[in-house]
């Protein structure tokens, strides 16, 4: 991070909407650098006011979905719809220097080169489900900076859907047609959680099929608990690359949404949100304190080899750290 840009040249580039100041202030959030992250808690303080005016979807989706092509031609058709949209595209990380592997800018080219869009390809640097450590204040700084829809890509492991349904508004699962039984893979998790769901990559050669799917899943949702009062999860059919089945979407997101905030459950689960977003930050300062002291420093990884090798339960020897902490 360059230390010469000011927070006050960050805050009014975020203002202004210009990308590149966007793009630094975001490295800034993502850096574990102590004075960076001090920086970063006063641009994000600065920038509060401005946040929460935006739709946050989420979108899962298996290797092969076609999630990144989803989100190039949904982000053009909000755009033609006088939206701006900013893309958070989470790559899986390199095991050896954290860094991003698929690189999403030359997956949604198209996208990339609309004034009126943001892609930002971060590293899930090793964080639990492929969801990067900073993705919640990354979207908070895009919201600042007027972007209508913060369409948030996952690649889809793990606990992965879990965390992306924890900072979005929307939870969006696309599905592919695939052989024997359609819902053979898909995790009951999933689809509790699910608000949406769209089958994707459907043409005139397996429409029968892709019917058929949307006919299994449908059943499939009549046994989940609701997760929202009076609303049915759609399955829609289209195409991505063909740019089909599009316009339902978007006008089904809105529809959502709408239902939401009418029933105050918007503001409700925004508010559930920031509430875990503060716990995890608080266990991620404890332990950050922890370090400085060298002595609680010991006595933590002394408790952390007793549980890796199972010298005792984890839990007894997180309990014991923990009284130790707060004694000292």
């Amino acid at each position: 991070m360059s230390v010469e840009i000011s927070l006050e040249t960050l805050v009014e580039g975020i203002k202004s909407g210009d990308k590149r100041l966007i793009a630094k202030a975001i490295t800034l959030v993502e850096s574990k650098k102590l004075e960076h992250r001090e920086k970063a808690e006063q641009l994000l303080k600065a920038i509060m006011p401005l946040t929460g005016k935006s739709i946050r979807v989420g979108i899962t989706g298996v290797p092969g979905a076609g999630k990144s092509t989803f989100i190039e031609s949904f982000g053009q058709l909000a755009i033609k719809n006088g939206k701006k949209v900013a893309v958070l595209a989470i790559d899986p990380s390199s095991a050896i220097n954290k860094g991003s592997i698929l690189g999403d800018k030359t997956r949604m080219e198209d996208l990339a080169k609309d004034p009126n869009a943001f892609i930002r390809p971060s590293p899930s640097s090793g964080f639990l489900g492929g969801v990067a450590n900073a993705t919640f204040e990354t979207m908070l700084i895009c919201e600042a900076a007027g972007y209508d829809y913060i369409l948030i890509e996952t690649v889809g492991v793990g606990q992965s859907e879990v965390l992306v349904a924890d900072i979005s508004d929307v939870f969006l699962f696309l599905k592919i047609i695939g052989g024997g039984d359609e819902l053979q893979g898909i995790k009951r998790g999933i689809m509790e959680m699910v608000d949406l769901i769209f089958i994707n990559k459907v043409s005139e050669d397996n429409l029968q099929q892709a019917k058929n799917t949307k006919l299994e899943l449908t059943r499939a949702l009549q046994f989940m608990p609701p997760k929202e009062k009076d609303w049915k999860v759609p399955v829609l059919l289209g195409s991505a690359l063909n740019h089909q089945g599009l316009e339902n979407v978007y006008e089904k997101i809105d529809d959502f949404i709408s239902l939401k905030k009418e029933s105050g459950r918007f503001e409700e689960v925004r508010q559930l949100q920031g509430e875990k977003r503060f716990q995890y930050w608080v266990q991620a300062y404890i332990l950050e304190q922890t370090k400085k002291n060298q002595q609680l420093d010991d006595a933590f990884n002394e408790h952390k080899k007793n549980a890796s090798e199972l010298l005792a339960n984890p839990s007894s020897e997180a309990r014991e750290f923990v009284n130790k902490l707060l004694k000292s």
